[in-house]
Protein backbone atom coordinates (compact mmCIF):
# COMPACT_ATOMS: atom_id res chain seq x y z
CA UNK A 1 0.00 0.00 0.00
CA UNK A 2 1.22 3.48 -0.87
CA UNK A 3 1.33 6.04 1.96
CA UNK A 4 1.10 9.70 0.97
CA UNK A 5 2.64 12.37 3.20
CA UNK A 6 2.14 16.07 2.49
CA UNK A 7 4.47 18.67 4.00
CA UNK A 8 2.49 21.88 4.51
CA UNK A 9 2.32 25.16 6.34
CA UNK A 10 0.71 28.39 5.17
CA UNK A 11 3.70 30.31 6.51
CA UNK A 12 6.91 30.46 4.49
CA UNK A 13 10.45 29.95 5.69
CA UNK A 14 9.77 26.93 7.90
CA UNK A 15 11.94 24.39 6.09
CA UNK A 16 9.29 22.45 4.14
CA UNK A 17 11.50 21.58 1.19
CA UNK A 18 14.48 20.56 3.33
CA UNK A 19 12.17 18.26 5.29
CA UNK A 20 10.52 16.80 2.19
CA UNK A 21 13.81 15.97 0.47
CA UNK A 22 15.56 14.54 3.52
CA UNK A 23 12.52 12.57 4.65
CA UNK A 24 12.18 11.08 1.17
CA UNK A 25 15.85 10.11 0.99
CA UNK A 26 15.79 8.79 4.55
CA UNK A 27 12.90 6.49 3.66
CA UNK A 28 14.81 5.29 0.62
CA UNK A 29 17.76 4.41 2.84
CA UNK A 30 15.40 2.16 4.82
CA UNK A 31 14.65 0.16 1.70
CA UNK A 32 11.51 1.98 0.56
CA UNK A 33 10.59 3.10 -2.95
CA UNK A 34 9.73 6.79 -2.68
CA UNK A 35 8.25 9.39 -5.03
CA UNK A 36 9.01 13.02 -4.14
CA UNK A 37 6.58 15.49 -5.73
CA UNK A 38 7.31 19.23 -5.85
CA UNK A 39 4.20 21.42 -5.73
CA UNK A 40 6.18 24.60 -4.97
CA UNK A 41 6.80 27.02 -7.89
CA UNK A 42 10.29 27.70 -6.53
CA UNK A 43 11.31 24.22 -7.67
CA UNK A 44 13.81 23.81 -4.86
CA UNK A 45 13.46 20.05 -4.49
CA UNK A 46 15.46 19.82 -7.70
CA UNK A 47 18.12 22.19 -6.36
CA UNK A 48 18.67 20.25 -3.14
CA UNK A 49 19.00 17.03 -5.12
CA UNK A 50 21.44 18.56 -7.59
CA UNK A 51 18.92 18.43 -10.45
CA UNK A 52 17.46 21.02 -12.81
CA UNK A 53 13.89 22.21 -12.20
CA UNK A 54 11.37 21.17 -14.84
CA UNK A 55 7.65 21.40 -15.48
CA UNK A 56 6.68 17.94 -14.26
CA UNK A 57 3.96 19.12 -11.90
CA UNK A 58 2.43 21.41 -14.54
CA UNK A 59 2.47 18.64 -17.13
CA UNK A 60 0.88 16.18 -14.70
CA UNK A 61 -1.95 18.44 -13.55
CA UNK A 62 -2.62 20.78 -16.48
CA UNK A 63 -1.32 19.05 -19.61
CA UNK A 64 -2.64 15.86 -17.96
CA UNK A 65 0.38 13.80 -18.89
CA UNK A 66 0.24 10.39 -17.19
CA UNK A 67 2.53 9.93 -14.20
CA UNK A 68 5.00 7.62 -16.01
CA UNK A 69 5.73 10.44 -18.48
CA UNK A 70 6.66 13.03 -15.84
CA UNK A 71 8.31 10.88 -13.22
CA UNK A 72 12.11 11.00 -13.17
CA UNK A 73 14.66 8.70 -11.60
CA UNK A 74 17.56 10.13 -9.62
CA UNK A 75 21.05 8.86 -8.91
CA UNK A 76 19.70 7.69 -5.55
CA UNK A 77 18.37 4.18 -5.98
CA UNK A 78 14.57 3.96 -5.48
CA UNK A 79 14.14 7.73 -5.16
CA UNK A 80 11.94 9.12 -7.92
CA UNK A 81 10.75 12.68 -8.48
CA UNK A 82 8.11 14.80 -10.15
CA UNK A 83 9.84 18.15 -10.34
CA UNK A 84 8.39 21.66 -10.39
CA UNK A 85 9.33 25.08 -11.67
CA UNK A 86 7.67 28.46 -12.22
CA UNK A 87 4.96 26.87 -14.34
CA UNK A 88 3.66 25.26 -11.16
CA UNK A 89 2.20 28.68 -10.30
CA UNK A 90 0.27 28.51 -13.58
CA UNK A 91 -1.03 25.10 -12.56
CA UNK A 92 -2.31 26.66 -9.35
CA UNK A 93 -4.17 29.33 -11.34
CA UNK A 94 -5.65 26.86 -13.80
CA UNK A 95 -6.90 24.55 -11.06
CA UNK A 96 -8.50 27.52 -9.29
CA UNK A 97 -10.25 28.73 -12.44
CA UNK A 98 -11.42 25.29 -13.51
CA UNK A 99 -12.56 24.39 -10.00
CA UNK A 100 -10.99 20.99 -10.43
CA UNK A 101 -12.41 18.29 -8.12
CA UNK A 102 -10.46 18.06 -4.88
CA UNK A 103 -9.58 14.42 -5.52
CA UNK A 104 -7.95 15.19 -8.90
CA UNK A 105 -4.37 15.17 -7.60
CA UNK A 106 -5.03 12.00 -5.64
CA UNK A 107 -6.25 10.29 -8.80
CA UNK A 108 -3.28 11.48 -10.85
CA UNK A 109 -0.71 10.40 -8.28
CA UNK A 110 -1.72 7.69 -5.88
CA UNK A 111 -3.20 5.02 -8.12
CA UNK A 112 -0.41 5.16 -10.73
CA UNK A 113 2.26 5.29 -7.99
CA UNK A 114 0.77 2.22 -6.33
CA UNK A 115 0.87 0.44 -9.69
CA UNK A 116 4.59 1.25 -9.81
CA UNK A 117 5.00 -0.24 -6.31
CA UNK A 118 5.88 3.09 -4.69
CA UNK A 119 5.82 2.76 -0.89
CA UNK A 120 5.69 6.48 -0.04
CA UNK A 121 4.72 9.65 -1.85
CA UNK A 122 6.14 12.80 -0.23
CA UNK A 123 4.58 16.05 -1.46
CA UNK A 124 6.27 19.40 -0.90
CA UNK A 125 3.87 22.37 -1.05
CA UNK A 126 4.17 26.13 -1.29
CA UNK A 127 3.03 28.40 1.56
CA UNK A 128 0.35 30.00 -0.63
CA UNK A 129 -3.25 29.08 0.04
CA UNK A 130 -5.14 27.72 -2.93
CA UNK A 131 -6.48 24.78 -4.89
CA UNK A 132 -3.11 23.13 -5.40
CA UNK A 133 -2.30 23.05 -1.69
CA UNK A 134 -5.79 21.85 -0.79
CA UNK A 135 -5.57 19.02 -3.31
CA UNK A 136 -2.17 18.01 -1.93
CA UNK A 137 -3.65 17.98 1.57
CA UNK A 138 -6.68 15.96 0.53
CA UNK A 139 -4.42 13.41 -1.18
CA UNK A 140 -2.47 12.87 2.05
CA UNK A 141 -2.78 10.01 4.47
CA UNK A 142 -0.75 12.14 6.86
CA UNK A 143 0.10 15.86 6.93
CA UNK A 144 3.39 16.90 8.48
CA UNK A 145 3.35 20.54 9.59
CA UNK A 146 6.79 22.16 9.98
CA UNK A 147 6.83 25.11 12.34
CA UNK A 148 9.80 27.44 12.66
CA UNK A 149 10.50 28.14 16.32
CA UNK A 150 10.17 31.92 16.16
CA UNK A 151 7.74 34.74 16.86
CA UNK A 152 4.14 34.00 15.80
CA UNK A 153 5.15 30.42 14.96
CA UNK A 154 1.75 29.07 15.92
CA UNK A 155 -0.09 31.20 13.36
CA UNK A 156 0.84 28.97 10.43
CA UNK A 157 -0.04 25.84 12.40
CA UNK A 158 -3.49 27.15 13.30
CA UNK A 159 -4.12 28.25 9.71
CA UNK A 160 -3.28 24.87 8.21
CA UNK A 161 -5.32 23.15 10.95
CA UNK A 162 -8.34 25.27 9.97
CA UNK A 163 -7.86 24.29 6.33
CA UNK A 164 -7.62 20.60 7.25
CA UNK A 165 -10.81 20.79 9.32
CA UNK A 166 -12.62 22.43 6.43
CA UNK A 167 -11.60 19.84 3.84
CA UNK A 168 -12.50 17.14 6.36
CA UNK A 169 -15.95 18.62 6.93
CA UNK A 170 -16.69 19.63 3.31
CA UNK A 171 -14.86 16.95 1.34
CA UNK A 172 -14.63 14.03 3.78
CA UNK A 173 -10.84 14.00 4.01
CA UNK A 174 -9.82 10.71 5.62
CA UNK A 175 -6.23 11.57 6.55
CA UNK A 176 -4.68 12.69 9.82
CA UNK A 177 -2.17 15.21 11.08
CA UNK A 178 1.01 13.18 11.24
CA UNK A 179 2.67 15.68 13.55
CA UNK A 180 3.90 19.22 14.09
CA UNK A 181 7.66 19.48 13.56
CA UNK A 182 9.53 22.39 15.18
CA UNK A 183 12.35 23.63 12.95
CA UNK A 184 15.32 26.00 13.28
CA UNK A 185 15.42 25.40 17.02
CA UNK A 186 18.30 27.09 18.85
CA UNK A 187 18.53 26.22 22.53
CA UNK A 188 20.77 29.23 23.17
CA UNK A 189 18.16 31.86 22.33
CA UNK A 190 15.38 32.80 24.70
CA UNK A 191 12.91 33.18 21.81
CA UNK A 192 13.46 29.59 20.65
CA UNK A 193 13.06 28.17 24.13
CA UNK A 194 9.94 30.20 24.85
CA UNK A 195 8.34 29.39 21.50
CA UNK A 196 9.03 25.67 21.85
CA UNK A 197 7.46 25.73 25.31
CA UNK A 198 4.40 27.49 23.88
CA UNK A 199 4.13 24.84 21.15
CA UNK A 200 4.39 22.09 23.75
CA UNK A 201 1.57 23.67 25.75
CA UNK A 202 -0.68 24.10 22.72
CA UNK A 203 0.04 20.96 20.74
CA UNK A 204 1.54 18.49 23.20
CA UNK A 205 -0.12 15.45 21.64
CA UNK A 206 1.12 16.26 18.14
CA UNK A 207 4.51 17.88 18.70
CA UNK A 208 7.55 15.99 17.39
CA UNK A 209 11.16 16.39 18.54
CA UNK A 210 12.65 19.61 17.17
CA UNK A 211 15.07 19.88 14.27
CA UNK A 212 17.88 22.18 15.42
CA UNK A 213 19.18 25.07 13.36
CA UNK A 214 22.27 23.78 11.53
CA UNK A 215 24.59 25.39 9.00
CA UNK A 216 25.13 22.01 7.37
CA UNK A 217 21.50 21.92 6.23
CA UNK A 218 22.08 25.12 4.24
CA UNK A 219 25.27 23.62 2.84
CA UNK A 220 23.27 20.64 1.55
CA UNK A 221 21.39 22.86 -0.90
CA UNK A 222 24.63 24.38 -2.17
CA UNK A 223 26.17 20.94 -2.69
CA UNK A 224 23.05 19.35 -4.18
CA UNK A 225 23.09 16.63 -1.53
CA UNK A 226 20.86 15.42 1.28
CA UNK A 227 21.99 15.47 4.90
CA UNK A 228 22.58 11.72 4.71
CA UNK A 229 25.06 12.24 1.87
CA UNK A 230 26.84 15.37 3.06
CA UNK A 231 27.03 14.83 6.81
CA UNK A 232 25.69 11.39 7.78
CA UNK A 233 27.25 11.54 11.26
CA UNK A 234 25.92 14.99 12.13
CA UNK A 235 23.28 15.83 14.72
CA UNK A 236 21.01 16.97 11.87
CA UNK A 237 21.26 13.56 10.21
CA UNK A 238 20.47 11.88 13.53
CA UNK A 239 17.39 14.07 13.97
CA UNK A 240 16.19 13.31 10.46
CA UNK A 241 16.73 9.61 11.09
CA UNK A 242 14.47 9.96 14.12
CA UNK A 243 11.85 11.60 11.90
CA UNK A 244 12.12 8.71 9.44
CA UNK A 245 11.67 6.24 12.30
CA UNK A 246 8.56 8.09 13.41
CA UNK A 247 7.06 8.09 9.92
CA UNK A 248 7.73 4.38 9.45
CA UNK A 249 6.09 3.54 12.77
CA UNK A 250 3.19 5.92 12.14
CA UNK A 251 2.41 4.40 8.76
CA UNK A 252 2.11 0.96 10.39
CA UNK A 253 -0.50 2.17 12.87
CA UNK A 254 -4.25 1.70 12.25
CA UNK A 255 -5.95 4.52 10.36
Amino acid sequence: MTTTITIANQKGGVGKTTIAVNLAHGLVQRGKRVLLVDFDPQGQCATILGLKPESGTFNLLVAESPLPQVIRSTDRKNLFVVLGDRKTATAQTVLNVQRTPINFTHQKLVGPAADDKIDYIVIDTSPSVGELQEQALWAADGVLIPCAVDYLATDGVFNIAVTLKRIHDEFKWQGRILGILPTFYDAITRESRATLKDLQNRFSGLLLPAIHRATVLRECAVEGKTIFELAPESRAAQQYNELVDFVLNWSKSPR
